[in-house]
């Protein structure tokens, strides 16, 4: 689903971490001061340059390099904390990754509606279309799996464990001090401490854990080929046409291997906090499915769309691999502290035990196959109903991609501050996130509930795209919209849940609990509603797992206030229902589209901020107060 996102609210993004304290959350204590440090703008300007988080192998701890004597990310490198505090510049650059991230998100996110036009525009909602977007599944099971929450759950705290070891083991050992581990265990008396360079864990992880991936994933690609006709036949069994479909399913069947090695890449790079070529991906994707579908819709017909799936995911791995080459420490480095030569990779990569490794995969199946049922049911509606479904959840879930691009930014801080036991930090961290991107969604909620219809039209209705799909799929869109806010919580409650060494069953039984839901109302409401049902299906079961997330998240992983972060989201929903409403009554003023829907623009976000401020909301008030400081003090 990261294919597609929106700029709304981005320019809320560039201050992840200046926010005043007052804006934390209600009944919410002081955050300290060295928590807050200074504005973006002001650190960037008063703040030396601070070292990398890590320096390269076999140069020296504060070296200002990183790999191959530059630093660890196009957007500058990444303090480290000190003291076990927030390092006073990393929130700058955090400040400046997500907004340099959010600019490839955005750019991907214009290409995956360039690409979502181009099939509407010569396969409109048709058997055709149908085919494809159930062929379309795999490659959306293997991206939730292998590139967004899967992988990056499982290998983002493995990596920054990985790092802190590697880190470790390059500071200098106190004098008169027994040799430990890069964990800070004592020496077991087995093994003998040796000056000789060790293995690095960083490097070990690698040679252990991709070789093996690769291999799997190569299997179930094949597989996945050998059995596509039984695979299209439980996805969709009332499929007019299921031979197209099983073609296009053998087409995008390689995603499992591609999506994989581009998912363990981005896993890696962003635990080294480089977020630009991770963030690119979707726009290298997205490249090669319009390229194939506008060179060879003429001649293939839907099977070029499926065919540009299989080299825009080729092209996600070119993206990342220069980047990963050049982080990967291919030399063994000079560890400073000896290091027990009994120490085998494995122990570099705890995390990635079947223990783990159970929960995620149950958790994320459990959320994508929310998709499969919405198509197993919309499979026995009439043709067409599946392309209005896809239509309308694509577009109206880019406000949750745009929000949770905030917590794909800070997870390896959180999961970086759960290795090191900083749990305070953690908690301060996810509030903050929660806070954020729960105001960016529900700012682009409030435009898709009242501007829905304009956004099609805009957007879709052209060639066989009619008038008659823009009323469907606007429908649709307004009923998705009411799970937006329950999509982007689970999105960023989940990472704080697998953050810890510690496995954890609660978000795989929260995820099914919203599972059944979906499934028992969609089955109660597709045949009196239609893709109505299904969309108001899927908000219920969506909504349900996010409440059960933000209860269990505070007793058992970080101590979050559920009751303040609710009461927090709660005034952020009032100003949004506000201005939806407000959107929906002016929307038909104007009689074209494009100017109502730009009308619209300034409409919402104005309304949305002064019920927000009557609401005395600390999120718009904080944000609302650092735009008015800047534009007076210039700061």
């Amino acid at each position: 689903m990261s294919e597609t996102g929106t700029g709304t609210g981005a320019g809320a993004l560039p201050q992840t971490e200046a926010l005043p304290q007052a804006g934390a959350l209600p009944q919410a204590e002081a955050l300290p001061q060295a928590e807050e440090a200074l504005p973006p703008s002001e650190a960037l300007a008063h703040t030396e340059p601070a070292p990398p988080l890590l320096p390269a192998p076999g140069q020296p701890p504060g070296s200002g390099s990183g790999p191959g004597g530059r630093g660890t990310t196009a957007v500058g490198p990444a303090p480290d904390p000190a003291d076990g505090g927030e390092a006073p510049g990393l929130g700058s650059f955090l400040a400046r990754a997500a907004a340099a991230t959010a600019v490839l998100t955005v750019l991907g996110a214009a290409l995956g509606l360039v690409r979502d036009q181009a099939i509407a525009r010569y396969f409109g909602a048709s058997d055709a279309s149908d085919a494809f977007l159930i062929a379309w599944t795999v490659p959306e099971m293997a991206a939730t799996l292998l590139i967004e929450d899967g992988m990056a759950l499982l290998l983002v705290p493995a990596f920054s464990l990985a790092l802190t070891r590697r880190a470790a083991d390059q500071a200098p050992a106190e004098p008169g001090t027994r040799s430990a581990g890069a964990t800070g265990e004592p020496d077991d008396g087995k093994a003998e401490a040796t000056g000789e360079p060790g293995p690095d864990p960083v490097r070990e992880l690698v040679a252990v854990t991709l070789p093996r991936l690769c291999l799997l994933l190569t299997a179930g690609a094949a597989l996945l080929m050998v059995g596509a006709p039984w695979v299209v036949g439980v996805l969709a069994p009332g499929l007019a046409d299921p031979g197209l479909a099983v073609d296009c399913t053998r087409l995008t069947a390689v995603t499992v291997l591609t999506f994989g090695i581009t998912g363990y890449f981005s896993a890696a790079l962003r635990a080294h906090r480089s977020f630009l070529p991770p963030a690119g991906v979707y726009v290298a994707y997205n490249i090669g499915i319009i390229g194939m579908t506008l060179a060879l819709h003429s001649v293939w017909g839907v099977r070029a769309a499926a065919a540009g799936v299989a080299v825009g995911s080729l092209l996600m791995i070119l993206t990342q691999l220069p980047t990963f080459l050049r982080l990967l420490p291919l030399a063994r480095p000079r560890l400073r502290r000896p290091v027990r030569l009994g120490r085998r990779a494995v122990r570099t990569a705890p995390l990635l035990g079947m223990t783990v490794l159970a929960p995620i995969v149950l958790f994320v199946v459990s959320r994508q196959s929310q998709v499969l049922v919405e198509r197993f049911l919309a499979s026995t509606l009439p043709a067409g109903a599946i392309s209005h479904l896809n239509y309308a959840q694509k577009v109206a879930q880019m406000p949750m991609v745009l929000s949770l691009m905030i917590c794909t930014v800070t997870f390896p801080v959180v999961a970086r501050a759960m290795a090191d036991g900083q749990r305070e930090k953690a908690r301060r961290r996810v509030e903050r996130d929660l806070a954020l991107a729960g105001m960016v969604v529900l700012l682009g909620t409030a435009v898709v509930l009242g501007y829905a219809p304009q956004i099609i039209e805009v957007l879709f209705q052209r060639g066989a795209f009619d008038v008659s799909d823009t009323e469907a799929t606007a429908q649709v869109m307004r009923v998705y919209a009411a799970g937006l806010l329950g999509h982007c919580l689970v999105g960023a409650l989940s990472r704080p849940f697998f953050s810890s060494t510690r496995p954890t069953w609660f978000p795989a039984f929260a995820m099914g609990t919203g599972l059944l839901v979906t499934m028992g109302a969609g089955y109660a409401l597709t045949y009196r509603f239609g893709v109505d049902g299904i969309a108001t299906a899927n908000a219920l079961g969506i909504s349900t797992t996010a409440l059960l997330l933000l209860m269990g998240l505070g007793t058992r992983v970080v101590p979050i206030r559920a009751r303040a972060v609710a009461v927090s989201l709660g005034r952020l929903t009032g100003a949004a229902l506000v201005a939806g409403a407000a959107g929906w009554a002016a929307a038909p003023v104007l009689p074209d589209a494009a100017l109502s829907l730009a009308a619209g623009c300034v409409l919402v976000p104005a309304v949305f901020f002064l019920t927000g401020l009557a609401l005395r909301s600390p999120e718009v008030v904080s944000l609302l107060a650092l735009i008015r400081r800047r534009f007076t003090d210039g700061r």
